[in-house]
């Protein structure tokens, strides 16, 4: 506001707000500490929010020795992906080229570049999904705490788009030990922009709320002796003025300066105007100011409340004025009050809402759909412009609409698919028929809404005649049906479009329909390898689908399919293993993980480990660099079942439990099977039965049953649990449903959950040897038509176990042999401890000892310690002598401890391990701690020396060294 002389006075001073300012001083104290805060400030508009934070960025303020980043949201932006985002980050410079340099964009910060930059500029790198993006945010974030704490200041938070609270909401889950302070200030009585996203924000962190209410009288009394400093306001006239405005502080300040502009003061007929013109003191201030200008003063207001602070020339040319006459009228805005003296921004949005309003809300959507070409004319990102177009009411043309389909790809570059849904929804509304657009928007809507993206694809696909545009919405249809656990589904929609789409073709297709042929296949042939209830149907496809030559893409994924169905069926192993590597030669494009993934499991069923971790290390190594969290954590777990079965339970522990956290910090983590079935295993394996009940416990997934492979391996684990917990007719009954639902499955490989190998040592165990043999035929059969060395040393283990007496000797020295010549080394060990009990039963003690002695020796370096334990006992009772079995100092280890000591020793920094393993430096530095402590080492080369002496130096996760 301004007295008569031009002088301008504090635009809303900060009066009866100083508890509010030492409560953020007390956050900020324990920010410093390494204690993140939320802080929500709230109140009504004009509530001094905005004046709040102004003096908490002073610099005598309670943020003075802190990193602080600023930015105020903007209801025009409302729906700009990532816009709160670039208001926070904007003033570091980053979004330039000049800016790709900056150490703070180093390492993992750099997927944080399209949330920063105005538009995708050649050369940058394509973010793999919204995740990569958010992740890379975290390391700037993480950057800039380097060098001290970091507070981050979002001013009108109720106009903050989703994506960005999301990446709040990302970062506080992830801020713990971490120096940092949020503040946002959000209008009590203001719908959201975003609502879920803010609820979710305020529900996952409970902030800390400071709520500005009105003035009280005193402190209403103290505003207008500011204003009139030299006359004492009477009592009624401070009454009157709280009554009318409610104790509101803009209202008071506008109130004040209107009756100072008047040239009246807090006397009786300063009194008796206020009940005049109170209780609307923006909206009066602004018409009376506009009474007695120009009237380019009111058209340059109008087109600053729409462009904000730009440019001069471009503010001319909305306004359809002269440059000179636009700066002159900023200055009387400036001098009225009405604009910041450092800005050419509006005090509050109410008063650049007022100028508007006097528009009616045609005049206003014509001013907008102006602002839009100009924008679009001066050659800013299509963002901008649609910004100005989702606040016009059916903009319908084609130049609008093209304007929205371009603001939507900008959206999906930024990993922002709220936004581009938002602008291919408007599209919509003016096509609602084009079913390309509504596949477009389906795929927006499928991370966040997968119903309505699968509701608007069953619309597309109705829409769509051309056989081949059908095939193509059908495989977007099944993925998405996959994705919601609606497999039969998509399994019957893509057959209908792949019998339609031959159909059409005709003889001689030419290599383009040949590859979307193929591509539908492999496709279906996923979508139909999920559940039990369309397996047997993907095994008959697989098996009368000719082998492709593996010359494209969508071949090799095919071939990849093709050979872990095969294994499934069953075999022959030496067929699965040559499809396998056909999937996997190098490739002109990289594999996809639908390609890699599968392939990988077919090569360990087939015996194959090295080229099946290849295949995973190729999935780990793309995932890091994309920040794909969710395939990273998958293929961890799909190693650490691998390395179960093959006996290397420290390396199973290391990737299941680092699995288990990376899914721990993440909303869709509860429903992961396969991490937690791991974990459970490796426990029940190392003698920690009730740990591991609990573990399995953890497994939230609905409907788990309905599922091939997860759910098998969870029953194994289940079953593991039973037996060593003494619940034998338990076990034998969850190893017997393991195979009851595979056989509905139609899934027969002998080595994949072996829970015939199960039941047939647990009864032979029992003396029940005719039951085990029964079990052990049913897997005989199968064993020899698979092959491999681990599945005939299966088949000779369950031969041996049951079998009676000193018969049992020779299969079970044939397993010995079989299985010490494949990976499995656990189950080697087992063999030769019940290789030993049978020779002792048949007398021959001494021999006896020596395969026992082996057992705990093999058992012992696989990390199975109950097995250990049983062959000492044995050993014990056979006359041998052994000491103790005690933990070494590396078992003491958690799997995550191991991992991250690998990545140590092998010379990782904490910040590149916390990278690698998606996780925070303080979680790398507290595992760090620990382990240093458990292996009583105090330098990161002692580290290495350790582990390099019990063998696990150069393991670390995601990485073959």
């Amino acid at each position: 506001m301004t007295d008569r002389a031009g002088v301008a006075h504090p635009v809303l001073p900060l009066v009866g707000r100083t508890e509010h300012l030492e409560a953020l001083a007390g956050h900020a104290a324990a920010a410093r500490t390494g204690r993140p805060r939320l802080v929500l400030l709230d109140g009504p508009a004009g509530a001094g929010k905005t004046a709040l934070l102004r003096a908490a960025l002073a610099a005598d303020g309670p943020f003075a020795d802190m990193t602080v980043l600023y930015g105020s949201c903007r209801a025009v932006e409302a729906a700009t992906g990532y816009s709160g985002v670039r208001a926070l980050f904007g003033p570091l410079g980053l979004a330039g080229r000049r800016g790709r340099t900056s150490a703070l964009l180093d390492g993992g910060a750099r997927h944080a570049l399209p949330a920063l930059t105005a538009v995708h500029q050649e050369g940058d790198a394509v973010p793999g999904d919204a995740f990569s993006v958010l992740q890379g945010l975290y390391w700037l974030t993480a950057n800039l705490m380097a060098d001290g704490p970091l507070v981050l200041v979002l001013d009108d938070a109720h106009w903050c788009d989703e994506r960005s609270l999301r990446w709040l909401d990302f970062l506080l889950r992830r801020a713990d030990g971490l120096p940092l302070l949020v503040v946002a200030a959000h209008r009590s009585e203001a719908d959201p922009a975003a609502p879920d996203a803010l609820a979710d924000l305020v529900a996952h962190h409970l902030p800390a709320q400071l709520r500005l209410g009105p003035l009280d009288t005193p402190r209403v009394a103290e505003l207008a002796g500011l204003v009139f400093p030299a006359v004492q306001p009477r009592p009624a006239f401070v009454d009157r003025l709280a009554a009318v405005t409610g104790g509101n502080p803009l209202q008071v300040v506008r109130l004040l300066s209107d009756l100072r502009s008047a040239g009246l003061g807090p006397d009786d007929a300063g009194e008796r105007k206020i009940a005049e013109i109170g209780g609307r003191a923006v909206t009066a201030s602004v018409h009376r100011m506009l009474e007695h200008r120009p009237d380019w003063v009111g058209r340059a207001a109008r087109a600053l409340a729409v462009l904000g602070d730009e440019d001069t020339a471009y503010l001319a040319a909305l306004a359809g004025l002269s440059v000179l006459h636009v700066e002159e009228a900023v200055d009387i805005l400036r001098h009225a009050g009405l604009v910041r003296a450092e800005s050419r921004e509006f005090v509050h949005d109410l008063v650049g809402a007022a100028f508007l309003d006097a528009l009616g809300k045609a005049g206003a959507a014509e001013l907008r759909l102006r602002a839009a070409r100009l924008l679009s004319d001066i050659g800013r990102p299509p963002e901008e412009s649609a910004a100005q177009l989702l606040l016009v009411p059916g903009a319908k043309d084609p130049w609008a609409l093209a304007v929205l389909r371009a603001a939507a790809t900008q959206a999906e570059h930024r990993g922002a698919p709220e936004a581009a849904a938002r602008y291919l929804q408007r599209v919509r509304e003016a096509e609602p028929d084009d079913p390309a657009l509504l596949a477009r928007l389906a795929k927006a809507l499928a991370e966040n809404d997968p119903e309505r993206s699968l509701s608007l694809l069953h619309e597309a696909h109705a829409l769509t005649t051309d056989a081949r545009a059908r095939t193509t919405t059908a495989i977007q249809l099944a993925l998405t049906c996959l994705s919601v656990q609606r497999s039969a589904q998509g399994v019957q929609i893509l057959t209908d479009a792949l019998d339609a789409l031959d159909a059409d073709l005709g003889p001689e297709p030419d290599p383009a329909e040949r590859e979307l042929r193929t591509l539908a296949e492999s496709t279906l042939l996923i979508v139909g390898s999920d559940e039990k209830s369309t397996f047997p149907q993907a095994l008959r496809r697989a098996a009368r689908t000719t082998e492709p030559p593996g010359d494209t893409p969508a071949q090799r994924q095919q071939l990849a399919m093709l050979s872990v169905l095969t294994a499934a069926d069953g075999g022959p192993a030496a067929d699965t293993a040559r499809r396998a590597r056909r999937a996997l030669r190098t490739p002109d494009a990289p594999l996809g993980a639908w390609a890699l993934l599968p392939a990988s499991l077919a090569l360990y069923l087939a015996e194959e480990d090295r080229a099946a971790d290849e295949a995973l290390e190729a999935v780990l190594r793309d995932s890091r660099e994309k920040a794909a969290v969710w395939t990273y954590a998958l293929a961890l777990s799909t190693r650490a079942l691998f390395r179960v079965e093959n006996g290397a339970l420290a390396d199973a522990a290391a990737d299941a439990q680092t699995a288990l956290e990376i899914l721990g910090r993440e909303r869709w983590g509860e429903t992961a099977t396969m991490a937690h079935a791991a974990h459970a295993s490796t426990l029940v394996a190392r003698g920690e039965a009730a740990q591991a009940e609990e573990a399995l416990a953890a497994v939230k997934r609905p409907g788990l049953d309905r599922f091939v492979w997860e759910y098998h391996w969870y029953l194994m684990a289940r079953g593991r649990i039973r037996l060593a917990r003494g619940d034998l007719d338990g076990a034998l009954e969850t190893f017997s449903a393991c195979g009851d639902s595979m056989e509905e499955a139609g899934l027969t490989n002998p080595v994949f959950a072996p829970w015939w190998l199960e039941a047939a040592c647990l009864l032979g165990g029992l003396g029940r040897t005719g039951e085990a043999r029964e079990f052990a035929e049913r897997g005989a059969g199968r064993s020899e038509r698979w092959g491999t060395r681990r599945a005939l040393g299966y088949a000779a283990l369950a031969r041996g176990a049951s079998t009676p007496g000193a018969a049992a000797v020779e299969p079970l020295r044939e397993a010995v042999t079989l299985l010490r010549s494949s990976p499995a080394r656990g189950h080697e060990a087992r063999a030769s401890l019940m290789l030993g009990r049978a020779l002792v039963e048949a007398g021959h003690a001494r021999e006896a000892r020596q395969h026992l002695r082996e057992a705990v020796a093999v058992a012992r370096r696989c990390g199975c310690v109950a097995l250990a334990r049983r062959a000492r006992e044995d050993l014990m009772a056979a006359g041998g002598r052994m000491r103790e079995i005690t933990s070494s100092a590396l078992d003491m280890l958690t799997g995550t401890e191991r991992t991250v000591a690998g990545l140590v020793a092998a010379g990782a920094g904490n910040r590149e391990v916390a990278q690698s393993l998606f996780v925070t430096v303080r979680t790398v530095e507290l595992h760090l701690t620990s382990v240093y402590r458990k292996l009583g080492v105090r330098r990161r080369a002692d580290l290495r020396a350790v582990l390099q002496a019990g063998g696990a130096a150069s393991r670390w996760t995601g990485d073959s060294r």
